[in-house]
């Protein structure tokens, strides 16, 4: 098995792409399973800009190693081997948004809004320690199988780092960038169809705004209000997840190869009482003029018993 820098051991090749391959490892020193992004420049980049490209790369990802927020993969590790990096991170078991949706097909607008409320944190939080995200999309966010929703990939984004090819010169993206990936990742959410205040707000960041950008608070108290399902999200929030609805409600669960659910969490929401729980309807009684008919006929026949006797 291949070790990297004398301490990595990599046992599972976990994902691969044009820009690099995830594997779990094994930190030989602290006896622990990692996750390990081995990092490819992009197809058709110059040596030079290659070494730019790389050293940029092992820069920010060493400055992603003081992030620590739960909503944000840890980094704990940069090194060098075979001529580029590798960054060591933690290893978090779960889908990413993108495997998900994929796999069960567009999410309601207050389990997406949810999602896209501890994006914009981890996002905010990262922002403030000085390391924006690069390449934000559905699949870097991470629904752990411990219930958290975890950004990935600061510091070992190369494929918007390199885009078309322009290494030298890039700078940081802005904060409206980084709400313009919110938005196509909540609309990649979402399925990218419907109507409401989420989809509102979805249109509101995608779109070009020559005021400038849309206030990051704002946005986090529009998401948390539409997650929340109150009066303020617009509509009414959807049955939550239960075994008798195909796994098509609020909650995503998703299941291991030993039938384990996991997954999101669900929304609470309001919904008739089961069948065995709503109280029977008294069965209606006669109508009170059948009552009167029926009085009146039980006279007549006493009479007509009583006049019958008196004749005899």
């Amino acid at each position: 098995m291949t070790v990297i820098a004398g301490r990595y051991r990599l046992l599972d090749l976990l994902a691969e792409g044009a820009t690099g391959a995830v594997w779990r490892a094994r930190d030989e020193d602290l006896g622990r399973d990692v996750a390990v992004k081995e990092v490819h420049a992009p197809p058709g980049l110059g040596e030079a800009d290659e070494r730019l490209l790389y050293e940029r790369i092992a820069r920010e990802a060493r400055s992603a190693t003081g992030l620590r927020h739960p909503g944000i993969a840890r980094v704990d590790d940069v090194v060098v081997a075979r001529g580029r990096p590798w960054v060591v991170m933690e290893l978090i078991p779960g889908l990413t948004l993108a495997e998900t949706v994929e796999a069960d097909g567009p999410m309601p607008p207050g389990e997406a809004a949810r999602i896209g409320a501890a994006v914009l944190a981890a996002l905010r939080a990262a922002r403030e320690a000085g390391v924006p995200h690069r390449d934000l999309g559905a699949d870097r966010v991470l629904l752990a199988n411990d219930g958290r929703i975890v950004v990935t990939g600061f510091g070992t984004a190369t494929g918007a780092a390199a885009r078309d090819g322009r290494v030298r010169g890039a700078g940081a993206p802005g904060q409206s960038d980084e709400l313009r990936a919110l938005g196509a990742l909540l609309r990649t959410a979402v399925g990218g169809a419907g109507g409401g205040p989420l989809a509102t707000l979805i249109g509101e960041l995608l779109r070009e705004d020559p005021d400038g950008p849309t206030p990051v608070e704002r946005v986090e108290r529009e998401l948390r209000r539409l997650a929340s399902g109150g009066p303020a999200a617009g509509a009414p929030s959807p049955a939550p997840y239960g075994p008798g609805d195909g796994g098509r409600g609020t909650r995503r669960g998703r299941t291991d190869g030993d039938g384990d659910e996991r997954g999101g969490e669900a929304t609470a929401a309001a919904e008739a009482p089961p069948a065995e729980h709503r109280p029977e309807r008294a069965p209606a009684g006669p109508r009170r003029g059948a009552v009167l008919l029926a009085g009146l006929l039980g006279a007549l026949l006493l009479a007509a018993a009583l006049v019958f006797h008196f004749v005899r």
